[in-house]
């Protein structure tokens, strides 16, 4: 991310082509609409805060932020561009079965 080297293969940027790539990723936590039911309408809200800011104060910054939102930004050569296009998720894809 220093815009002078290549994150994904650590080639000089700029230096042996004229381009590089800037990827910008973000991931969020996704919550669907809600249906509200008599049930939700029942519950004690401030016990169930209460046992929230429980959960949330046991918890680092970080962690509670990775649970949340987190955005990256990388510097990638054109090899390494392409083949960030070639196949985005395979960084992360995990063999099947091995969950």
């Amino acid at each position: 991310m220093d815009g002078l080297t290549c994150d994904g293969c650590g080639e000089t940027l700029l230096l042996d082509s004229e381009v590089r790539y800037v990827l910008r990723v973000e991931g969020f936590a996704a919550y669907d609409p809600l249906e509200i039911t008599r049930q939700d309408l029942e519950r004690d809200l401030e016990e169930e805060m209460r046992r929230l800011l429980d959960v949330l104060a046991k918890k680092g910054a970080e962690e509670a932020q990775d649970e949340v939102h987190r955005t990256f930004q990388f510097d990638l050569c054109p090899r390494c561009w392409r083949d960030f296009l070639q196949d985005p998720l395979s960084a992360i894809r995990r063999p099947a079965g091995g969950g």
